[in-house]
C-alpha cells in the first residue's frame, strides 16, 4: 500500500526548485556551477524594511495575529492598490497570506470542486497547474507562441472555455516568458469574459513593478471595472522588495472570497509571520525610490543575456516586456549530439545536458508546459550572466 495519497499523487515536485538544488548539490561537490534557475532578485532586502522587522521584535509583536493579517498590512495594502493601480478596496476585501503560492491554494482549495476547470496560458509558472490538481480541480492548457509573444489571443480564451471553467489565470509580467499584457490586451480579454459570467480571475501581478522602456503595467479589473466583482487580484513583497526569504503575499477581491479564504487559513497555515507583516507594513508605506533603478538593473540584464542567447547556434531568444527571465527556443538545437555522445531530443535533455558538460543550471520548457524551451532567471551578477551565456554558446557551438 502506497503512503502516498491519491491527491499528491496527482502532482509532481517544482521543476524550478529541483533543478536549483541539484546546483547546490554540484556546488557542493566542487563543482562550477552557475545556476540561473532560481526565480530570486539577488538584491537585498533594504535596510529600513529589515529595521521595521527588528523594531516589531522589540517592541513584543511577536504573539499570533489575525488569520489573514494584520489591520495595519491590510491598510497599507488598500493605499498600494489606489496609489498604483487605481483600484479600490476596503480592509474586510484583503487577504494576506505566507507568500503566493498559498494565496492561490487558498482560493482553489476554498471555490473547486472536482470537475472544475482552470483556463492557465502556457507557458505557465510551475506551481499553477499542480495547486490546480492538488485542489481537486481540472487544469486546461490555453497554449501561446513565441510569435504571438507568448501572450493569450481572445480567440484563444474563448476556445479553452467550457461550462465546466470555474477560474483564468493571468500572469503579468510572466513567469517563466517575461510577456505582459497592455491594457488594450487585458481588454480585448476581458471582452470575451464578459460572455462567460461564471468564469473567476485570478490575475498574478507579483512582477508588475519589473517592465521596462516605456511599457506600461495594468491589471485587469482597473481596465475592466465590470470584472472587478469576480477577480482576485494578487501581489506580494517578494520580488520588488527583494523579501522573497520573508514569505508575505496578498490579494484583494469580494468579501465572500476573502472569507473564504481565511477559514482555509484557519485550518491550515494560520497567520502570516507577525514579523514578516510588520517589515511588509514598511515596505509599502516606506520609500519606493529604489524600485525603479533596481528595474533599469534588470533590463540592462535582460538586454545582455537576449544578446548573447541569440548569438549562440540554434538558440532563438525573444525580448520580453518584464519579469526577470527569458524564454529561449532550442527547437534548432534538437537532433544534434552532445558532447557526452547523447542525442538531444526534449529541452530537458537539453537542459541536462548544459548542465553536466558547462555547469550551467536552467529549467527546461516541459515544466512550463510549453516546449522546445527553457527558461532562464537573469536575478544574478552581470559577471555570472556572462560567463553563463559564454558557457551556453560554447555548448552549442560543439554540438554535432
Amino acid at each position: 500500500m502506497s503512503l502516498e495519497s491519491a491527491a499528491l499523487s496527482r502532482v509532481k515536485p517544482s521543476a524550478t526548485l529541483a533543478a536549483d538544488q541539484k546546483a547546490r548539490e554540484l556546488k557542493a561537490a566542487g563543482r562550477n556551477v552557475i545556476s540561473l534557475a532560481a526565480g530570486e532578485p539577488d538584491f537585498d532586502t533594504p535596510d529600513n524594511i529589515k529595521e521595521a522587522a527588528i523594531k516589531a521584535i522589540r517592541d513584543g509583536k511577536t504573539k499570533y495575529t489575525t488569520v489573514d493579517g494584520i489591520p495595519e498590512l491590510k491598510e497599507a495594502i488598500v493605499a498600494k492598490f489606489k496609489r498604483e493601480n487605481g483600484l479600490t478596496y476596503k480592509a474586510s476585501q484583503v487577504n494576506v497570506s505566507p507568500g503566493g503560492k498559498p494565496v492561490i491554494w487558498n482560493a482553489m482549495i476554498a471555490t473547486l470542486n472536482p470537475g472544475d476547470e482552470v483556463v492557465i496560458p502556457t507557458p505557465y509558472w510551475v506551481s499553477y497547474w499542480d495547486i490546480v490538481r492538488l485542489a481537486g480541480g481540472t487544469p486546461v492548457a490555453a497554449p501561446t507562441t513565441a510569435e504571438a509573444g507568448f501572450k493569450l489571443s481572445p480567440a484563444g480564451l474563448e476556445a479553452a472555455i467550457t461550462p465546466k471553467t470555474r477560474w483564468l489565470f493571468l500572469n503579468s509580467p510572466s513567469n517563466p516568458s517575461g510577456a505582459a499584457y497592455t491594457a488594450a490586451e487585458l481588454k480585448a480579454l476581458a471582452e470575451v469574459l464578459k460572455r462567460h459570467p461564471q468564469v473567476w480571475i485570478l490575475t498574478d501581478d507579483m512582477y508588475e513593478h519589473l517592465v521596462f522602456g516605456d511599457f506600461e503595467f495594468a491589471t485587469i479589473a482597473q481596465v475592466a471595472p465590470e470584472l472587478y466583482d469576480r477577480t482576485l487580484t494578487m501581489n506580494g513583497v517578494s520580488k520588488a522588495y527583494a523579501m522573497t526569504g520573508w514569505r508575505i503575499g496578498y490579494a484583494a477581491g469580494p468579501e465572500p472570497l476573502i472569507k473564504l479564504m481565511a477559514k482555509v487559513m484557519s485550518q491550515t497555515t494560520s497567520n502570516p509571520s507577525s514579523i514578516s507583516q510588520w517589515a511588509a507594513v514598511e515596505a509599502l508605506n516606506g520609500p519606493q525610490d529604489f524600485i525603479k533603478p533596481n528595474a533599469k538593473l534588470f533590463e540592462q540584464r535582460r538586454d545582455l543575456v537576449v544578446s548573447m542567447l541569440n548569438q549562440a547556434n540554434g538558440i532563438q531568444c525573444p525580448t520580453p516586456e518584464g519579469a526577470f527571465y527569458v524564454y529561449p527556443s532550442v527547437a534548432g538545437l534538437l537532433g544534434k549530439t552532445a558532447p557526452s555522445g547523447k542525442t538531444i531530443t526534449s529541452d530537458e535533455e537539453f537542459a541536462g545536458e548544459l548542465l553536466d558538460a558547462e555547469g550551467v543550471a536552467v529549467v527546461f520548457g516541459a515544466a512550463f508546459g510549453l516546449s522546445p524551451f527553457f527558461r532562464i532567471s537573469y536575478a544574478t551578477s552581470n559577471a555570472a550572466l556572462e560567463d553563463a551565456c559564454t558557457r551556453i554558446q560554447r555548448f552549442c557551438g560543439d554540438l554535432k
